[in-house]
């Protein structure tokens, strides 16, 4: 079975040297994808900046901003789709080509949605390059601060999830950058 697993956080660049993202290290994205290697299936990790180590026998694609994550998940022959990685939601309107300097800026920065890629996957009438033409199986992951639960269901509904994993990162030892978990399978 081909599976794709996206990982870690995307950065949405305001100019060369900084950007929008938050504090994913893609963790369970890459032992998700370690674990799908030792069980012989075939694995493609997408992976947002990350300072992990490839898994044995999985192969990665590195990819910087939301766009180019949804690019090269578009761009895969799969079966399942495992999107763990922590997409920003947002980008700046207009990325600068130099380093912006602080007296030439405003102070305010405008912002554009990012597309969500398990909506953008599971609304095409035809997933990209299935090996079989059967829907293209998706889970998502919701990293959540309150009502887990509801926004799970909700996020699955929406965005046409076979099931969605819920993950309430205000718990103790649980959520970004942790070595252990607690999560709800939301079908």
């Amino acid at each position: 079975m081909k599976i794709v697993i996206t990982a870690g956080p995307t950065r949405e660049h305001l100019d060369p040297v900084r950007f929008l993202s938050n504090p994913s290290t893609g963790k369970m994205g890459f032992a998700i994808a370690s674990a799908a290697a030792r069980r012989g299936h075939d694995v493609t990790l997408i992976a947002g900046p990350s300072a992990l180590k490839t898994p044995a026998g999985v192969q990665r694609i590195d990819v910087v901003s939301a766009r180019d994550m949804l690019k090269a998940v578009r761009s895969i022959k799969a079966d399942v789709l495992i999107a763990t990685a922590a997409v920003a939601d947002w980008r700046p309107a207009k990325c600068a080509c130099k380093k912006l300097k602080k007296r030439e800026m405003s102070g305010e920065l405008r912002l554009v949605r990012n597309p969500d890629i398990l909506k953008t996957i599971s609304k095409l009438s035809k997933p990209p390059k299935l090996h079989k033409p059967s829907k293209l199986f998706l889970v998502g992951f919701a990293a959540e601060t309150n009502d887990v639960l509801k926004e799970a269901a909700r996020k699955c509904r929406e965005k046409g999830l076979s099931f969605i994993v819920a993950n309430d990162v205000t718990q103790k030892g649980c959520g970004f950058g942790t070595d252990t978990n607690k999560v709800t399978f939301v079908f």
